[in-house]
């Protein structure tokens, strides 16, 4: 798949060229004599360019946003500050877009934001160079991490996601995502341990309140009532990634501790009888000893029922 990265990416390199003029030959007057020389050799500034022909100027009704664009959220006062500079200078690069015949409209690959930008400038047509031939899902997955990633653009929990995606997609390793990505293999682990992490913890980072290498390190923190409680203090209290590490390490060296703490609070509590029974209460939400007694009365009539009836009047 890297070569056809490659590919791409090379392909949709020739972003400025069209308009720039490049390729085109000067106009020169018809020399008199018949053994007029041959024409003098394309000026400085016209070598070394090459022409690209799939540039285009595209009404911005036949745009749209590619529903599998990783990228899902926009800051409107950074759009806004966009739109202005576009309304004032223009559309300074180009964005990429290939045709999708089922919508009829060209999605956007790269250049969502400008797009966005360019609609509040109230512009009527935005130059875009155009994909040419088939580009599959992942592939082009792909090169919008590759752009948003090149751009910083894309949030901790987007990127993430996208991780997830193209690994489901093609039964990657997270070493073979890395290498087709060209990043190390530690930032994907790290990245997909975000995934891991409770809903409230994952916003944390999205807001930018819990920097991401720290939440990873909360991951490492088995039980997600821990977590989110361990989050939480590093918020408040303004904790440090060092603090925090010296804070998981406390808690993953008393395991038992830690499990026992999410008993009643998370989503799993564990209890253990002088028999030597272990019974498990597991649950979607998160329990509470009043969820867990009501769950275990309920239990305790089940048993009661199914009991032969003899032996619910001795007992």
């Amino acid at each position: 798949m890297m070569g056809k990265l490659d590919e791409l990416m090379s392909t949709s390199r020739g972003i400025a060229a069209e308009s720039m003029g490049a390729g085109r030959s000067p106009t020169h007057s018809t020399m008199h004599s018949a053994s007029a020389p041959v024409a003098a050799a394309a000026p400085d500034r016209l070598q070394g360019i090459t022409r690209s022909r799939n540039v285009a100027e595209i009404s911005l009704d036949k745009l749209d946003r590619d529903p599998d664009q990783p990228r899902e959220e926009f800051d409107e006062e950074s759009l806004a500050r966009l739109a202005a500079s576009m309304q004032a200078k223009g559309q300074l690069q180009p964005i990429r877009v290939r045709w999708d015949e089922g919508r009829g409209v060209y999605l956007i690959v790269f250049g969502e934001r400008r797009w966005r930008a360019a609609k509040m400038a109230g512009m009527a047509t935005m130059t875009c160079v155009i994909l040419d031939g088939p580009v599959s899902p992942p592939d082009m997955l792909a090169l919008q991490l590759v752009e948003n990633m090149l751009r910083e653009d894309l949030r901790p929990i987007e990127q993430a996601r996208a991780f997830r995606t193209l690994i489901d997609r093609n039964g990657w390793s997270t070493r073979q995502l890395a290498a087709e990505l060209a990043i190390t293999q530690s930032d994907v682990v790290r990245a997909l341990a975000l995934l891991e992490l409770p809903p409230p913890v994952q916003e944390q980072v999205e807001q930018g309140s819990l920097p991401p290498s720290t939440a990873y390190e909360i991951s490492k923190v088995e039980n997600q009532a821990a977590q989110a409680e361990l989050a939480a203090r590093v918020v408040a209290e303004g904790l440090s990634r060092q603090e925090t590490v010296a804070e998981v390490r406390r808690a993953v060296s008393r395991p038992g501790k830690a499990k026992d703490r999410g008993a009643g609070k998370g989503r799993r509590a564990t209890f253990r009888t002088k028999a030597g029974l272990r019974l498990t209460v597991e649950s979607r939400k998160v329990l509470d000893d009043e969820s867990i007694l009501a769950a275990l009365a309920e239990v305790m009539a089940q048993i009661e029922a199914r009991r032969p009836a003899g032996e619910q009047a001795a007992a």
